[in-house]
């Protein structure tokens, strides 16, 4: 009989199955649902019970007085059981995420593996990095379209942080660019500002102008630049489509025709450098 030959996986593979969490969970508004059955259930000693934000106390709590339950229904008993096995799952998560923290200041602190084994229930440094970055699967994802939990493998998580740290290289690149463009609109969108009164104009120009001119002081955020960009965008093609219906030019003087030109050239350089860029 011919032995049937495992298919082999690669470890940064994700998992066919998506790994089922508890994830976001208002466990005080849990714990609050279990003191109200024990209260119910007239347990003598529930004002013990810790507060609804002390989830590993009141969970030893619970756990402790369950028989004070046994005056209510079985259904009671069981729902109140439920809620104890969800929060502990919710606790076992949270505390990947804070030991993950915790290895992570050691670190910085100077720990070397070999101090952190022991404090980790591993035999040797090389588990307890490995351990170390298993946990830090909790917080990352893949990159399929549906973004599954990564694998708890060394590699996946490896292969993770590779990728997150290319793609907040790409965000840090982006708003450095996005600042560059904002320092060259900033000038010519003043520069049109100062020559209003002299640009011809109708509704649609004076509306964009006036969001150029509320904008403008307060630029600080990458959103606030996109807008500045945005509104001298629709501007300028609202002043252009003005000058093609009236087969007029809508600088009425020289200083004006210079500061529309400067950004119109502005403009330009923008959509050369960004595509992508948006527009109303």
């Amino acid at each position: 009989m011919t032995k049937r030959v495992r298919n082999s996986v690669r470890p940064t593979k994700p998992l066919v199955r998506a790994p089922m969490r508890i994830g976001s969970l208002d466990a005080a508004a849990v714990v609050g649902e279990l003191r109200q059955m024990h209260e119910d259930a007239e347990d003598p000693d529930v004002e013990r019970m810790p507060a609804d934000d002390e989830l590993f106390s009141a969970l030893m709590y619970a756990e402790k007085h369950a028989q004070a339950l046994r005056s209510h229904a079985p259904e009671v008993q069981r729902a109140a059981a439920l809620k104890r096995v969800q929060l502990w799952e919710y606790f076992r998560e949270q505390a990947d995420v804070h030991q993950v923290r915790a290895v992570d200041d050691a670190r910085a602190a100077g720990a070397q593996w070999n101090e952190l084994a022991p404090m980790m229930a591993v035999a040797a440094p090389s588990a307890a990095y490995n351990k170390a970055k298993r946990m830090r699967a909790v917080g990352l994802t893949d990159e399929t379209p549906r973004a599954h939990r990564v694998r708890r493998t060394p590699e996946a998580v490896l292969e993770a942080e590779r990728r997150l740290l290319l793609e907040q290289a790409a965000e840090r690149r982006a708003l450095e660019a996005a600042r560059r463009r904002h320092a060259l609109l900033v000038p010519v969108a003043t520069r049109l500002l100062e020559q209003r009164a002299a640009l011809a104009c109708d509704e649609d120009v004076d509306y964009w102008l006036e969001e150029v001119e509320a904008v403008l002081p307060h630029c600080q955020t990458p959103l606030q630049m996109v807008s500045l960009k945005r509104y001298l965008d629709a501007a300028l093609r609202a002043l252009k489509k003005l000058e093609t219906r009236t087969a007029r030019s809508v600088a009425l003087t020289a200083d004006a025709r210079l500061a529309l030109e400067a950004a119109l050239e502005a403009a330009s350089l923008e959509s050369d450098e960004d595509p992508a860029a948006i527009t109303p």
